[in-house]
């Protein structure tokens, strides 16, 4: 058995694609639990393992076809009226957050002499290492969810057509009455502009009511010439868990432009493409059975922690890079331990500070 095998100690390699809603919490509240002999003066905590989320943020549009489309250009002059229902997704962006989550495999125990100056040790509520002897200062963090414009107040524009508009005996014909309609609004707006109504606004409020009416009325019945167009905004997660090797251009997921995001199989869409490459690939060392042996008693008896790597993450889309990031993973890294006798202090113990998310050491105090 190799050295980077051994000192990885994962038993399974699993990569899974889960989708999640935008608009989630995600933090962690620590738990201390103290060495008592109750529990035999040990504490058993997780070691994590990397878990990346891709948060992509893509935009929907609506193209509706108005009821007159066909007179658009001979009554509106419109040259660029919608010609038929559709919509059109776009892909506006991809975030990538770091995440450990426990490995059902990497559960140890820390044990404390029963002598020892009041030890305890900080877990999550999931279990992972947060500190030793030391309050840990981690903030929760909350995902904010993508603030929707307020879509402005509408008028239907049926609600606007008189008598004369409705019995009117052709669609030529109820197409040229709506677009009187609409040059007697716009002129109604130029008086008023103008200060040359027969009955102005009488105060600023009142104006300010008249004018928006005014552009909304014009807008819905424009509406049925030119169509409408409505954009809306909209994200979803998708998280993996690295294998040890290399991830050289494999698809994450698909996005179509008629469909938004699918799934990497789905052939509707293009592909995105992710790279996840490690820059400090450990090199592999053969162990004797007495060097094997002695290693796992090393593991066997003092504090196991992660040194993860560092891996060169790229995701790529209609050669549009969204993200180019150096990025640390615990899959590609090694462990090693801290001797248990670091903790047997009778007067000053050590503290030790871990990053959670990772498994790491992030700070030794004496």
């Amino acid at each position: 058995m190799n050295m980077s095998t051994k000192t990885k100690i994962i038993a399974t390699a699993l990569l899974f694609i889960i989708f999640s809603s935008t608009f989630t919490s995600m933090g962690q509240t620590s738990i201390r639990h103290n060495a008592l002999k109750s529990n035999d003066y040990g504490v058993v905590y997780s070691l994590p393992i990397t878990q990346l989320d891709f948060e992509f943020e893509f935009s929907k549009t609506t193209y509706t076809r108005g009821e007159y489309y066909q007179y658009a250009k001979q009554y509106l002059s419109i040259d660029n009226a919608i010609l038929e229902d559709r919509t059109v997704y776009k892909l506006e962006d991809i975030k990538v957050v770091n995440k450990g989550i426990p490995n059902k495999n990497e559960s140890h125990l820390i044990k404390f002499k029963s002598n020892s100056v009041e030890p305890y040790v900080y877990l999550t509520k999931d279990g992972l290492i947060c500190a030793i002897n030391e309050t840990p200062n981690i903030s929760e963090t909350v995902k904010a969810a993508r603030i929707q414009e307020a879509a402005a107040p509408s008028v239907n524009a049926q609600s606007l057509l008189t008598e004369e508009i409705l019995l009117a005996g052709s669609r030529s014909k109820q197409a040229e009455l709506i677009a009187k309609q609409i040059f007697a609004l716009r002129l109604s707006r130029t008086d008023i502009l103008t200060g040359e109504a027969e009955n102005m606004p009488p105060d600023g409020e009142a104006y300010k009511l008249v004018m928006n009416q005014i552009n909304m009325q014009e807008k819905a019945l424009v509406e049925l010439f030119s169509g409408s167009v409505k954009t809306e905004y909209d994200a979803k997660t998708v998280s993996i868990i690295p294998k040890y090797e290399n991830i050289d251009r494999e698809v994450l997921m698909r996005f179509s432009e008629k469909l938004g995001l699918v799934n990497a199989d789905d052939l509707s869409g293009e592909p995105i493409y992710l790279s996840l490459i490690n820059k400090n690939p450990q090199p592999e060392v053969v162990l004797t059975d007495r060097e094997m042996r002695q290693l796992q008693k090393k593991f066997s008896e003092g504090l196991v922690y992660n040194i993860p790597s560092k891996a060169q993450l790229t995701l790529t889309y209609r050669n549009e890079v969204f993200s180019n990031k150096e990025v640390d993973v615990v899959q590609y890294g090694t462990q090693d331990v801290l001797t248990s006798r670091m903790f047997d202090s009778r007067r000053q113990p050590i503290k030790v500070i871990f990053y959670p998310e990772l498994g790491a050491i992030k700070q030794i105090i004496q």
